[in-house]
């Protein structure tokens, strides 16, 4: 029998109570039970409490999937990696993958599972960064080790590269895209997973669209976008500046082939279709996909909501596409 949601409960979902499928809903209750009503906690304990929920939800390796860590050297400190490789098979491609956590949280833990089964999926070895965080490390500390490990691996792996980033960890893909388009060996394509690109000021006079429409949807409001990107600046950076806003940007000609898949009530879906046009104009390609009836963060959830399980194949199809040099 179908259980009801009680009426203060659908009351507090607002209108999105009907719009997402309870088994979203269900994924968003487990999140958010991590993170109880008004609670006001500092980054270290923030870091704890999102350590302990992605180590919750661990999907576990998937058969003949090998990984180990190591390090990257950049300056006077060293960026810890992850490389994940099928056992007994020789890599095509390289995937360089980028964390999600709005440049705040997260590290090699926390995402290790989605990278081993796009290693998996793909047959692509797969390079995960631990670039530094906010507040102790303001921008440009994260774009830096996310550059950094891109040249190591450009100069190191001997493979074609595909940049691949989730949310914050989408941003920097882009970001890296753009410093290394003239590289010797560029990324040969880039998949971003709901980025935060810049393509409008939370609360700006220009604020539309998901901006204003998804302001208040679940796992991500504008007021986190906000906090994220202050927290991540220390409230001086540029918004000019392209490699803290991608879409900020003035030329998007020469790079690589782009796929970006955003989530239909995540108020940084725009982000997508704009970055994507700004490439087109260029003369590049690449491709858009909102993924209907999903929020903010949903591969996490692709183990348990079919939405997000057909969405992270998409995914997974893409890079497989442009790892081998082909398009859509």
């Amino acid at each position: 029998m179908a259980t009801t949601v009680d009426e203060p409960e659908t009351a507090k979902r607002g209108k999105y109570a009907t719009l997402l499928d309870p088994a979203l809903w269900t994924y968003i209750d487990r999140v958010n039970a991590w993170y109880p009503p008004g609670m006001d906690l500092p980054v270290d304990k923030q870091r704890s409490v999102y350590d302990a929920m992605c180590r919750a939800f661990h999907a576990g390796f998937p058969a003949g999937v090998e990984a180990s860590d190591g390090t990257v050297a950049a300056g006077s400190h060293a960026i810890p990696i992850r490389r994940y490789q099928l056992a007994g098979k020789a890599p095509q491609a390289m995937v360089v993958y980028y964390h999600g956590g709005g440049f705040v949280l997260g590290g090699l833990d926390s995402h290790d599972d989605i990278c081993a089964e796009i290693c998996a999926d793909t047959g692509f070895a797969v390079l995960s960064a631990d670039y530094r965080l906010a507040p102790e490390h303001l921008h440009p500390a994260a774009f830096e080790d996310a550059l950094a490990v891109f040249e190591w691996a450009a100069a190191t792996a001997g493979l074609p590269i595909v940049l691949c980033g989730e949310s914050a960890g989408g941003n920097l893909a882009a970001g890296v895209a753009h410093a290394t388009r003239h590289h010797p060996r560029p990324a040969i394509g880039q998949v971003l997973i709901y980025p935060d690109l810049g393509g409008q000021e939370p609360g700006g006079k220009d604020s539309a669209g998901s901006y204003v429409e998804h302001a208040e949807a679940p796992l991500l409001t504008l007021s986190d976008i906000e906090f994220y990107r202050q927290v991540r600046s220390g409230k001086t950076q540029s918004p000019a500046d392209p490699t803290f806003l991608p879409l900020r940007d003035c030329d998007f000609s020469g790079l690589p082939p782009t796929v970006v898949v955003t989530a239909q009530y995540d108020p940084l879906s725009p982000d997508g279709e704009a970055y994507r046009d700004r490439i087109l104009a260029a003369g590049g390609r690449a491709w858009w996909c909102e993924e209907p009836r999903l929020v903010h963060s949903f591969l996490r959830a692709r183990k348990t909501v079919p939405r997000a399980r057909e969405a992270f194949t998409r995914i997974v199809a893409a890079i497989a596409t442009l790892g081998k040099g082909e398009w859509l």
